[in-house]
């Protein structure tokens, strides 16, 4: 098997290339050697070198390249229709300009869809704001007007004052005169009711009495003289 040594200029070629992203002007560098070397530049790569060589033109190494990295951002269809599009008008481009406007139209149509979505994000934010329950400041009330919340406001000062005022109240019902008249009603009305109990203990009372009179037990006289308990009981009634 017979090993080949690189030659000088294949080590220079391969230097280049390991160290490719340090390359900015390259001079009057041979084309030939170029077109080993600048097929490993990236886009971004490549436009450097360009822009960096001033008064050369790299278009007969370097057009065939940005074709292909045209090819893989954007695709070979859409490659194919703008070859199609300069057939058809009859006249070329180079391929890092087309490459360099489409990148453009590219970022304005991203800019465009960010933008519009930042507004819809913004009109949704809103959107929500507005449904939103707000809590409203409380008002302090009025030095004129009495308020429930004055001092502290906590519920058991409501419950003193409401306390207060009920006692108040009942206080002012029971002295007034229409209570003293309920309560002489009252009084009259149990006095009746008490009149009216008694008086009828005592109807009951006689209605006995007169029923005893005519009450017969059933026993003779003769009975009296065998039966000392039946003797009693008749003189009882």
């Amino acid at each position: 098997m017979v090993i080949r040594i690189p030659s000088l200029v294949d080590l220079c070629v391969q230097t280049a290339i390991d160290n490719i992203k340090y390359i900015g002007d390259v001079g009057e560098t041979d084309i030939n050697l170029l077109k080993f070397i600048l097929p490993h530049c990236t886009a971004d790569q490549l436009m450097h070198i360009e822009a960096s060589s001033y008064g050369r033109d790299l278009t007969s190494v370097t057009d065939s390249l940005w074709k292909k990295h045209y090819e893989q951002l954007f695709g070979v269809e859409n490659a194919n229709v703008v070859m199609k599009r300069m057939k058809k008008v009859q006249r070329s481009y180079k391929w890092r300009d087309l490459y360099k406007a489409k990148l453009k139209e590219r970022d304005e149509a991203q800019k465009k869809s960010v933008d519009r979505l930042k507004n819809l994000y913004a009109q949704e934010v809103l959107r929500k704001q507005s449904r939103q329950i707000r809590l409203c400041s409380k008002i302090p009330p009025s030095v004129n007007k009495r308020s429930y919340f004055e001092g502290s406001g906590s519920c058991s000062s409501f419950s003193n004052v409401k306390g207060n005022l009920m006692k108040k109240a009942k206080m002012e019902y029971l002295n007034s005169h229409e209570a003293k008249v309920h309560a002489a009603m009252r009084k009259n009305a149990l006095q009746k009711k008490s009149n009216l109990q008694s008086s009828l203990d005592k109807a009951v009372m006689r209605s006995c009495c007169t029923s005893a009179g005519t009450f017969d037990v059933g026993f003779d006289e003769d009975d009296d003289e065998g039966d000392p308990a039946a003797a009693l009981f008749s003189r009882l009634i």
